[in-house]
């Protein structure tokens, strides 16, 4: 599919490539939608493909969209995915050079765009970029972990309606990515006593965090989807479950930090198996919410953990799958509010 008919198709507002050569910045910037505000865009960075850049950028932002909208926030989505530059970025003079640069090529958007942490991206890595605009949130908060524990407490709530109980001890999840959502998550898993096993694509992640927390099983990334268990937690940089591989699948929920671990194709797939989907969107906004509204830990993680017992509620009423009702709830509010032709 071409860019322009892709776009289309998923209802995205615009794409801007960024490009500054001295600090090595190669950037996709996507706005999905400034229906109810300006759309906040996650920052990744460590891609260097210029075309996956760009779809990841599409995919991430209609993502952030239905992630605020659920969320109750009034910020649309967007996404900028960085190219990692040919130098790296070692030299901290190089990495504030690359950030500074991207909030000056961000600086004509900020009245559509604010930027924020993801992937590979550090508060300190924001500040940068706040040197040059304002268009930013969560310099002063640490978002990986606090959606770790966000995605914990959505993870109980989904367990209760897939599992029919919210408790984790004893219940076997597998954890697909190590970085610091996904050991922020094992930690919380593993003190209420849930066997895990765990894999990264970086396997030196996996093996570390095994050192740390006594009885965590370690497998390679590509066995893992093989791996009994009770739920599947991707938490890696995306796509972690292609559709042709729904069938390995031995779990009965899927609930994880992950942007976008199934395409729709996908969503299919993992229905037809009767496998219940929390999706991303749904469970991982903690730590958007506490970077835009200032909100502790504690109370971005109960809001995940109310919009999931909503979700699974109204599943449950209508024997509707659990990721269509989430993406249906999203819709409706972006519908409704944007119905009154502002975004504030």
């Amino acid at each position: 599919m071409l860019i322009l008919e892709e776009m289309q198709a998923r209802g995205h507002e615009a794409l801007t490539l960024l490009h500054h050569a001295p600090s090595g910045l190669r950037a996709a910037l996507a706005i999905h939608s400034t229906v109810l505000g300006p759309a906040i865009a996650g920052v990744r960075l460590g891609l260097q493909d210029e075309q996956l850049a760009v779809r990841g950028a599409l995919a991430l932002s209609e993502s952030l969209t239905l992630k605020a909208a659920l969320a109750g926030l009034n910020y649309g989505g967007g996404a900028c995915v960085l190219m990692m530059p040919e130098a790296g970025v070692d030299d901290p003079h190089a990495r504030e050079a690359l950030f500074r640069a991207l909030g000056r090529q961000v600086r004509p958007l900020e009245t559509r765009v604010v930027l924020t942490e993801d992937i590979g991206v550090s508060p300190a890595d924001i500040a940068f970029v706040a040197q040059e605009t304002p268009a930013t949130l969560g310099v002063n908060t640490d978002t990986s972990s606090v959606t770790g524990y966000g995605v914990y407490r959505g993870m109980k709530a989904a367990a209760r309606f897939a599992l029919g109980s919210e408790s984790m001890r004893g219940v076997r999840v597998a954890i697909l990515g190590i970085g610091a959502v996904g050991r922020t998550l094992a930690g919380h898993l593993h003190r209420e006593g849930a066997r895990l096993t765990v894999a990264d694509y970086r396997a030196e992640r996996a093996e570390a965090l095994a050192d740390q927390l006594d009885g965590v099983q370690v497998v390679a990334a590509d066995q893992l989807l093989d791996t009994p268990c009770d739920i599947f937690a991707p938490c890696a940089y995306g796509h972690s479950v292609r559709s042709e591989d729904v069938p390995r699948l031995q779990c009965r929920l899927i609930a994880g930090g992950e942007h976008h671990p199934l395409t729709r194709r996908g969503e299919a797939a993992v229905k037809e198996a009767g496998i219940i989907y929390m999706p991303d969107y749904a469970i991982n906004a903690a730590g958007l919410i506490a970077a835009a509204q200032g909100t502790t830990p504690e109370q971005a993680a109960e809001r995940v953990y109310q919009t999931i017992n909503r979700i699974t509620a109204v599943a449950e009423q209508y024997g509707k799958p659990a990721h269509i009702v989430a993406r249906r709830m999203a819709e409706r509010r972006i519908d409704l509010i944007g119905s009154l032709g502002h975004g504030k």
